[in-house]
């Protein structure tokens, strides 16, 4: 299938677990009747995106969110990329994100492999590092949509990972992130749209919506971006589905017109884990 809907999920995340989840649900379900055949969900969707709160909602795989995730994936017949939440594994806690297919079996999963630890000042102070360990895996997976890759919020600010991944054969990259008020601003669009210039990808960016009076205020704007770099849909600050098509023969013109990938010169300079 070379074109796709894709929708992204730009909900509202309060501290009740059990209404954050049932809330995904219904906006995911939603989607899915408007013929979206993928969809995304923001970074830590299921709890407030504290440092506070990540060892108290987390869970192991699979926990109360990732089955209400694989149930709604199956019954829509859908791939989901739940977003991410903080997972227990082995003692540690992680910013995951599972991504299901359309039997609701989990197909992939991605920890964050950068980590937001900065303070900017007169803006955010945040350090994950002090809950969070990092993940080491770089996340590409074949489905019948396309070759997909996965990355996670601060891992955006690295070109690399997503040089790694589209040398992988990434088509797609989907990117759960939660940028704030300072960062946001600043380096949200222009990080989505030279992610899929740089790669000759298309990027799915989602944000969780907006709240003021929240201890980490999300900068929402979802977006989806084709591999020239034009936004082909951007949401506002609001709770809401945004949609758009995914078309990987725009994808493939792209890349044969301006062959970028091709160009790469691996006689001068590579990335040794690859090879």
């Amino acid at each position: 299938m070379r074109k796709f809907k894709v929708g992204i999920v730009q909900m509202s995340v309060s501290d009740n677990k059990d209404e954050n989840i049932k809330n995904a649900v219904s906006m995911i379900r939603e989607a899915a009747k408007n013929g979206a055949d993928l969809v995304v969900l923001p970074e830590i969707f299921m709890c407030p995106y504290d440092n506070k709160c990540f060892s108290v909602y987390a869970e192991e795989f699979p926990g109360e969110c990732s089955k209400a995730m694989m149930s709604v994936a199956k019954e829509s017949s859908i791939y989901l990329l739940a977003g991410s939440i903080p997972e227990k594994s082995d003692g540690k806690i992680y910013n995951t994100s599972y991504f299901y297919n359309r039997e609701g079996e989990l197909i992939a999963r991605h920890r964050k492999m950068h980590l937001f630890d900065i303070n900017i000042e007169g803006g955010q102070k945040f350090k994950e590092s002090d809950v969070l360990t990092p993940g080491d895996d770089f996340t590409v997976v074949d489905t019948d949509l396309g070759k997909i890759g996965i990355g996670i919020c601060y891992d955006i600010r690295f070109p690399e990972y997503f040089r790694a991944l589209s040398m992988m054969g990434a088509e797609l990259i989907l990117l759960p992130a939660a940028f704030n008020m300072t960062t946001g601003p600043a380096h949200w669009e222009i990080s989505v749209r030279m992610r899929a210039v740089d790669n000759q990808v298309y990027m799915v960016a989602a944000a969780p919506a907006r709240d003021e009076s929240s201890s980490y205020i999300s900068y929402a704007n979802s977006m989806v971006v084709n591999p020239w770099g034009k936004v082909l849909a951007c949401a506002g600050i609001e709770e809401g589905i945004l949609y758009s098509e995914i078309n990987l023969e725009d994808l493939e013109k792209t890349r044969k017109e301006l062959p970028l990938l091709k160009h790469l010169r691996k006689d001068k300079y590579r990335l040794d884990l690859l090879d």
